[in-house]
C-alpha cells in the first residue's frame, strides 16, 4: 500500500526548496551512487529534508553532503540514510509488516525516511535536545507509525522488542549486546562499525541466535555513546 504524498506545512518558508524538482534532483543523485530500490527512492522523495536543518542551511539542504545539526551531530547525507534503508529492506518480504528501531534520532528526518518504508518504527535519541527539536520537526508530518524515545541508544528499547531491522547512525567499536537480544531471529542490524576507520555492516542472526556480519563499504559516523545528557 502506498503512503499518501506528505504534507508540507504552508508556513515552512523556502517555497523553491518544498518543490519537486530539488528532491528529484537529490534522489537522482542517489540512484546514480547506487541505491536501486524504488521504495526507498519514493520515501526520499517524499520527506522534505529542509525542515529538518538549520534555516542557515536550508539553502543546501537537497545537497548529498552531511550538515551539522549541533551539540557535535550532523543530518546524515541523503546517500548514507538511503543505502540504510536499503540494507534494512533486504532480507524483509513485506516492510509495512515489519518493526524497525532506529540508534539516534538526530533531528529526526531519517526516522520521517523510514517511516515511508516500515510499518512501525521506534527511534531512541541520548540527547534530550535533540529529542525535543526531532519531536518538533516531525509533529507537523503526522506520522502515525513513528514514536521517538528518550533513552540510551547502547541499551536499544527492550519495551518495543522484537525488532524486524535495527539500523543505527552513530559507530561502536562493536554492535552492543542489547541489539542482538532486541532483534527476531533472521532479523537484521545495520550499523557502522570501527573507529578512525569504519565500516558499515549487516548483522544477520540466525535461528540458534549465532550473528553473521557482512562488511558493505567505508562510512564516516560520529561515535556511538552510552548514557543520555
Amino acid at each position: 500500500m502506498k503512503r499518501p504524498p506528505m504534507p508540507v506545512p504552508s508556513g515552512a518558508g523556502h517555497s523553491g526548496l518544498a518543490s519537486a524538482r530539488v528532491r528529484d534532483r537529490m534522489v537522482e543523485r542517489v540512484r546514480e551512487l547506487g541505491v536501486r530500490d524504488s521504495r526507498v527512492l519514493e520515501a526520499m522523495r517524499a520527506v522534505p529534508r529542509h525542515l529538518f536543518v538549520d534555516e542557515a542551511l536550508a539553502s543546501r539542504a537537497y545537497e548529498d553532503t552531511a550538515l551539522p545539526i549541533g551539540h557535535a551531530q550532523t543530518i546524515s547525507q541523503p546517500y548514507i540514510v538511503a543505502r540504510i534503508a536499503e540494507l534494512a529492506l533486504e532480507g524483509i518480504p513485506d516492510g509495512r509488516a515489519a518493526r524497525v528501531l532506529e540508534i539516534g534520532t538526530g533531528c529526526g528526518y531519517a526516522a520521517a525516511v523510514l517511516a515511508q518504508l516500515f510499518g512501525d518504527v521506534v527511534s531512541v535519541e541520548r540527547l534530550r535536545a535533540l529529542h525535543d527539536r526531532a519531536r518538533e520537526n516531525l509533529r507537523p508530518l503526522r506520522l502515525p507509525n513513528l514514536r521517538l524515545v528518550f533513552g540510551d541508544g547502547a541499551r536499544g528499547v527492550a519495551a518495543g522488542a522484537p525488532y524486524d531491522a535495527i539500523v543505527a547512525a552513530a559507530a561502536g567499536d562493536e554492535l552492543p549486546p542489547a541489539w542482538v537480544e532486541q532483534l527476531t531471529p533472521a532479523g537484521r542490524i545495520v550499523a557502522p562499525v570501527g573507529g578512525l576507520q569504519q565500516q558499515l555492516i549487516v548483522a544477520t542472526k540466525d535461528g540458534g541466535g549465532r550473528v553473521h556480519k557482512t562488511v558493505k563499504e567505508a562510512v564516516r559516523f560520529v561515535p556511538l555513546r552510552g548514557g543520555v545528557a
